[in-house]
């Protein structure tokens, strides 16, 4: 293990990048721990309040990855200085992206059914950074030769290549894939080829008028969601807490 680790994170220099996904990681599994603690009232813990004013984790998270990502900058590649500052971005991150619901939509939906939103974005984080550290790298950079890197315009066409691929996944409605594709470039391609899902901008401009493919891209979403719908939300109340109810009108 500690071969692996001098091999594959302390020598290329990903050792502050480990330290800041561990702090992020941690940081929201500890988060939603508390936070699921003062809504069942229990435990010690309780809201953060100044006067009548709810101040909300983001705000320490802002403040922790503004000194974090400016310590890291400043603090060169020498000493203990860059792992310290990788942890203060790690946490301050997890704070931030643990209410990237209520950023998103300007309102306090951290236990409603839009507030999952936060749980898929601390995942879909921890799974990009997971592949930095294994030896990936965005637009497929790590797949290129010596050779193909010294030619400029062959790179900057490859590296082109799979932008436009994750680019017409995202057109798509496939956010998931074109993010991931962005360090797979295989997974953005497989996004770019298969059909949009229904409501996406490329089927509201490409399918208008071909309503096979229209009735085509409703019976693969619909089939889609009821496969991975179940298992995607169990995963996301065990990690976040389950949303409150949404009222009846």
């Amino acid at each position: 293990m500690g071969h692996w680790l001098d091999r594959n994170i302390i020598e290329p220099g990903k050792l502050p990048l480990l330290l800041a996904l561990a702090a992020f990681v941690l940081t929201f599994l500890v988060t939603r721990a508390i936070t699921r603690l003062i809504r069942a009232g229990k435990g010690p813990f309780g809201n953060v309040t100044s006067g009548e004013l709810h101040i909300h984790h983001v705000v320490p998270g802002v403040v922790l990855t503004v000194v974090g990502g400016f310590g890291a900058v400043a603090s060169g590649e020498e000493g203990a200085w860059p792992a310290i500052a990788a942890v203060v971005f790690g946490v301050g991150a997890g704070l931030v992206l643990d209410e990237f619901a209520l950023v998103l939509h300007l309102d306090d939906v951290y236990w409603t059914e839009a507030g999952r939103k936060s749980v898929e974005a601390v995942v879909l984080t921890a799974a990009l950074v997971g592949l930095l550290l294994a030896g990936f790298a965005p637009f497929g950079v790590n797949d290129l030769s010596q050779d193909e890197l010294q030619n400029r315009a062959g790179a900057a066409a490859s590296i082109g290549a799979n932008f436009l691929f994750a680019l017409i996944a995202l057109s798509k409605g496939k956010a998931r894939t074109a993010v991931f594709g962005v360090v797979i470039p295989l997974i953005a391609l497989i996004g770019s080829v298969r059909l949009a899902r229904p409501d996406s901008p490329w089927a509201r401009r490409f399918y208008r008028r071909r309503p096979r493919a229209r009735a085509r891209s409703f019976l693969r979403a619909y089939r889609h969601d009821r496969r991975w719908s179940g298992p995607r939300r169990t995963v996301e109340n065990w990690l976040g807490g389950r949303p409150d109810p949404t009222p009846r009108p």
